[in-house]
């Protein structure tokens, strides 16, 4: 456990730097699938590390080991994890959990605000057309979902540019795109290192919306040209907080569709399953150890009563041990 706890910790790092910068690269559908796989990963890693080292600190108390029948001293012979440690895993735990609850609370609120904005709309088929000169277009998540448009964004554009638009909404509608951004923000709650991802995630979906558009158009110009000119007739109109073919890095997203798609790459899907056994062979074998370390403190209890063993009752701890009467091997 000494080691193995820490690996976990270790890996949020290496996919808090490399995820956001390889999935650009990536073609975005599994670009997409890919970094909210590290993301939960990355988060239930680092919570799986610090309620270990948080673990390891309370066992050291001798109010816990009296309540638990073991032994103090070998418990920090066993397993040498500083007190200070443990307390600011603890604390780090805490605060972990209180920001999940916090984001959840607001994701949750979100989600219903979409459903009543979804309800309030006029209409009853899946496009909805606002009769604004304001120019806005995103896609309302809800039972079912609904594509926004305003009669002031149709004008700004083509026949085609309106088809392209309406294809990158439906995009997100269809792929369920809420729900990722769900993910990376609750993870990114847990650990505030997992922000890039939750960043490179937006602009990934986007992207996804981009390729579904030009797949369903049959024109990667067409829809660049709908994106570019939908960005520069919002940019003063950035209020709805929406999926929306405004949204991410637009420049970027522009010069992605007016080049060629991306190719697939093994590479990060091969170091992402790689990371992912690490990161689960760690966790494991650090809760195996900590088993181990609590077996090993009451035996040493049993060991160290003498006479006392013959006196416990039939269900005590040191006769219900499933080692009292053999050697414990510990690492």
């Amino acid at each position: 456990m000494l080691i193995s706890v820490y690996v976990p910790l270790l890996i949020t790092m290496v996919i808090a730097v490399f995820a956001p910068r390889a999935a650009p690269l990536l073609p975005p559908r599994p670009a997409a699938w890919s970094l909210a796989s590290a993301a939960l990963m990355a988060a239930l890693g680092w919570l799986g590390s610090l309620a270990l080292l948080a673990f390891a600190g309370l066992v050291q108390l001798p109010e816990v080991a009296e309540e638990g029948q073991w032994s103090v001293a070998a418990v920090r012979a066993s397993d040498p994890v500083y007190l200070t440690v443990a307390g600011l895993a603890a604390l780090t735990l805490l605060a972990s959990a209180t920001g999940l609850a916090v984001a959840a609370t607001r994701q949750t609120r979100h989600l219903r605000w979409a459903r009543r904005e979804c309800e309030q709309l006029p209409g009853d088929t899946e496009l909805a057309v606002l009769d604004t000169a304001s120019p806005e277009a995103f896609a309302l998540p809800g039972k079912p979902g609904r594509i926004v448009v305003s009669s002031g964004m149709l004008r700004c554009l083509g026949d085609r540019e309106r088809e392209a638009l309406l294809a990158h909404e439906r995009a997100h509608l269809h792929g369920r795109h809420h729900l990722f951004q769900t993910l990376w923000r609750l993870c990114a709650a847990v650990n505030p290192l997992l922000r890039p991802l939750s960043a490179a995630g937006g602009f990934v979906l986007e992207r996804w919306a981009d390729e579904e558009a030009a797949a369903r158009v049959g024109d990667r110009k067409v829809v660049a040209h709908a994106v570019g000119r939908a960005a520069l007739a919002t940019s003063a109109n950035r209020t709805r907080p929406a999926l929306a073919a405004t949204g991410g890095a637009v420049p970027q997203r522009v010069r992605a569709l007016l080049a060629p798609p991306p190719r697939r790459r093994a590479l990060p899907f091969v170091a992402g399953a790689a990371l992912l056994v690490v990161c689960c062979a760690s966790l494991a074998d650090a809760a195996t150890d900590s088993e181990q370390m609590i077996e090993t403190a009451q035996h040493a209890v049993c060991v160290t009563a003498g006479p006392a063993i013959a006196a416990a009752p039939p269900h005590g701890v040191c006769c219900a041990h499933p080692h009292a009467g053999g050697h414990l091997h510990h690492r």
